[in-house]
């Protein structure tokens, strides 16, 4: 006891720094969403369907191959009218990633079963360097 009485300073120093050692790694686990890699992966052997939930004008400005473009405010009444098979997996994704963890919450109301957000949205992707269409 009395080494911790007489060494409370390093024995602080030594918590906060373990702390911010491990903040990183604490933010990497609460960010939510798919990295491009896992994304290509789902797309490839599980034939995902891809749902842009941006705007006309942003999905026109660049988007993912083949992706469908559904904007969020519009996703509860045409997901259903574009995906019919709710067993198939869905990869939502906007700008940043914020929509599309929205939009997840929406697609799995209605009743689809396994839906993920791209994290990062498109910026991950061209981060990536994965192919991108404009128009």
């Amino acid at each position: 006891m009395k080494f911790i009485v007489d060494n409370w300073m390093l024995i602080s120093i030594a918590i906060a720094s373990g702390g911010l050692l491990l903040w990183p790694v604490l933010q990497g686990a609460a960010s939510k969403g798919l990295d491009p890699a896992a994304a290509v992966q789902m797309i490839n052997r599980e034939k995902a369907v891809v749902i842009d939930v941006c705007e006309p004008n942003e999905h026109a400005a660049g988007h993912i191959v083949g992706s469908k473009n559904i904007p969020l405010g519009q996703l509860e009444s045409k997901l259903a009218g574009v995906v019919k098979n709710k067993a198939l997996p869905l990869i939502l994704v906007c700008q940043s990633g914020a929509r599309s963890g929205r939009a997840v919450a929406i697609a799995q109301k209605l009743g689809y079963e396994k839906v993920q957000s791209l994290g990062g949205g498109i910026g991950a992707w061209k981060s990536a360097n994965l192919p991108v269409e404009k128009g």
